[in-house]
Order: structure tokens, then C-alpha cells, then sequence
């Protein structure tokens, strides 16, 4: 390799292992899960339903963010993982490692699957075809009702203790440490993902997929490959979901629930790791305070709130974040330059 090339490639590298380091404020995010474990003793399920929500929108993070793959149809992965669980629990078979491996899985076949069918259209033939899955996934659910219990879903299933030592509890205190353990081991397996050249490799491709080829980047197999993995993640949020709450219903394969999904995406920040889990932490507690104050009319409030973060922070709260930051470091610079003239 000629000296330029290996210099090159030693720089990249060196790049890549300085912004896969872990900053101050991340050791502080993750604090705070601990936290809210010993202030808010009491609203336990409620905190586990923000860490499956945050690794769900962590799944669609690394297809939309990443590789710019939109879509309305994400909860078809996290329909899969939930009722595997549920078939597994009703079958006595409720190991809940087990059920999360195979959870993965059956989510990571179907997205491969379907990820061929993306690869053909454009961005609103791929929103079609994402949400042509969950769809018709939905109705097969509803149809064979002796397998899925339909509408009324799949009551008390079994889950065994976590490695035969930790029983789900009812006030939710296993369920909750579980979901975050489940959700920091995923999200670092991620943030490995996305700081390696697979990863950067995607930020290509969402800039320019048109010119990525003539830099030896297999532009159809990233993507593949990066769907088929945020499938998998999605399919280990909905099976965490069925083990804490010991059910599952019609509702995870909901269009609400990816409509919903986009909204936290958006809300918190796009193609950073951190805005899904920030922006499910905003969007359920909002929605909870909210539900709690005016029951009838809270969906205005909240949607009043996203249409005015559109309009005034465009790049969700930490993008919003990130520029004002830029913002004050420019100016930081201008006075430093300002002083030295």
C-alpha cells in the first residue's frame, strides 16, 4: 500500500475512534434511568414503557437517521417480536433470553424479506410498501384469531424468571431494570455500528447514494443490511414490551404505533442515537401529564406542541441543540479573533 494511502487510511481510522469515545454527557444520560429508579418508585411500568419505546425508536433511528430509509410500517418488526413472545408463553416456553432471541430473529427474516421490495421504488414507494407490511400483517393477526386471540389478544402469558433467578414482579421493578438493561446492550451495540465504516458508509449513502458505488460501497446490500438489523431491534423492543406487560394485542402492529414512532424520531432528533431515547423520555411523559390534565382534548395539546417544534426547531430538540452550541462556539471564535486583531 503506497504511503499516502496507508496515511489515509490510519487518519480515518483515528477519526473513527474519536467519536466512537463516550463523552461526559453521555455517562450523565445513562445516570439517569439509575435515577429515576429511586425518585420514582411508583411509576415503575410507566418507565418501562419509555425504555421499550426508546429502543423501538432506536430501531427506526438506525434505518431513517442513517441510511434515509422512511417508514410508516416499522410496527410490522415490532408486532413479530411481541407475539413470539406471547406464542412462546402460551406454550410454557417463556425463557425471556430466549424469547428475545427469537424475537430478533423472526423480525430480522421478515425484514430481510421485505427489504428487497424497498430497493425498487423511490422514498414514497418504499413509505407504501413499509406500511403495505404492517397492514397486511395486522389483518392476518385479526384473521386467525385461534392462533393470535384477535381482538382480544393474548391474556397472562408466562414468563419465567430472568436466568432463572429474577421473577417480573407487579409493581414492575424487575420488568423496568430489565427493559434498560435490554435497551443500554443494544444501544452500545449500535453506537459501535454507526462510529465504524459500516456506519459512515450509511451517512454516505444518505448523502449521495448515486455516488457511493464508484467509492466500492455496495450501496443495495448496506441497506439490506441496515434494515434487517433495525427489523431485529424492533422485533427485541416488541418482545421486552410482551414480557413486561405478560400480554399482547392487536395494538403493537397498529398503524398508530409507527405513526407515533416518527413523531418521537422526529421530536428528538434524527440520525443521533440519543434523539429517539430523548424524544420517547418527551412524547410519554408529555403524553401521560397531558392525558392526566384534559383527557378529552390532550391530542390538541400535544399536536400543538409538534407543529410549533417543527416551525421553530426543525432539527428536533437536540439538533436545536447541536446549532445553538455552533452558534455560540462561532461566536466564541469571533471574539477570540476580535481580541487578537
Amino acid at each position: 500500500m503506497p504511503a499516502a494511502q496507508s496515511a489515509a487510511l490510519h487518519e480515518t481510522l483515528q477519526r473513527f475512534r474519536q467519536s466512537a469515545r463516550w463523552r461526559p454527557l453521555e455517562y450523565l444520560f445513562w445516570c439517569l434511568p439509575v435515577a429515576a429508579y429511586f425518585l420514582f418508585p411508583g411509576n415503575y411500568l410507566l418507565l418501562s414503557q419509555i425504555a421499550v419505546t426508546s429502543l423501538f425508536a432506536l430501531s427506526l433511528d438506525l434505518i431513517f437517521g442513517y441510511a434515509g430509509i422512511i417508514s410508516l410500517g416499522h410496527a410490522a418488526f415490532f408486532g413479530v417480536g411481541a407475539y413470539t413472545v406471547g406464542l412462546l408463553g402460551m406454550r410454557g416456553m417463556g425463557d425471556p433470553l430466549t424469547g428475545l432471541l427469537l424475537a430478533a430473529v423472526f423480525a430480522a427474516i421478515l425484514g430481510f424479506l421485505s427489504s428487497f421490495l424497498l430497493l425498487r421504488g423511490s422514498d414514497l414507494a418504499r413509505l407504501m410498501v413499509t406500511l403495505g407490511v404492517a397492514l397486511m400483517l395486522y389483518e392476518l393477526a385479526n384473521k386467525f384469531s385461534s392462533i393470535t386471540g384477535g381482538v382480544d389478544g393474548i391474556p397472562g402469558i408466562e414468563i419465567k424468571p430472568i436466568l432463572g433467578l429474577f421473577a417480573f414482579d407487579l409493581f414492575g421493578r424487575t420488568g423496568y431494570v430489565y427493559a434498560v438493561v435490554v435497551l443500554f446492550v443494544l444501544f452500545w451495540v449500535a453506537r459501535r455500528i454507526v462510529h465504524s465504516p459500516f456506519g459512515q458508509s450509511l451517512r454516505g449513502i444518505q448523502m449521495n447514494a448515486q455516488r457511493m458505488p464508484a467509492l466500492g460501497v455496495p450501496v443495495n446490500h448496506r441497506l439490506v443490511a441496515v434494515y434487517t438489523l433495525g427489523a431485529a431491534y424492533a422485533g427485541v423492543a416488541g418482545a421486552v414490551l410482551a414480557q413486561t406487560n405478560q400480554f399482547v394485542s392487536l395494538s403493537v402492529l397498529g398503524f398508530e404505533n409507527s405513526a407515533d414512532l416518527l413523531l418521537i424520531l422526529i421530536l428528538g432528533g434524527t440520525g443521533r442515537l440519543y434523539g429517539g431515547l430523548i424524544g420517547a423520555i418527551v412524547f410519554i411523559v408529555a403524553k401521560h401529564f397531558l392525558s392526566d390534565m384534559n383527557p378529552q382534548y390532550w391530542q390538541f395539546w400535544l399536536g400543538l406542541a409538534l407543529v410549533l417544534l417543527v416551525m421553530f426547531a426543525r432539527g428536533g430538540i437536540l439538533g436545536t441543540a447541536a446549532k445553538w452550541q455552533e452558534a455560540r462556539r462561532q461566536k466564541a471564535n469571533n471574539r477570540q479573533q476580535e481580541a487578537r486583531a
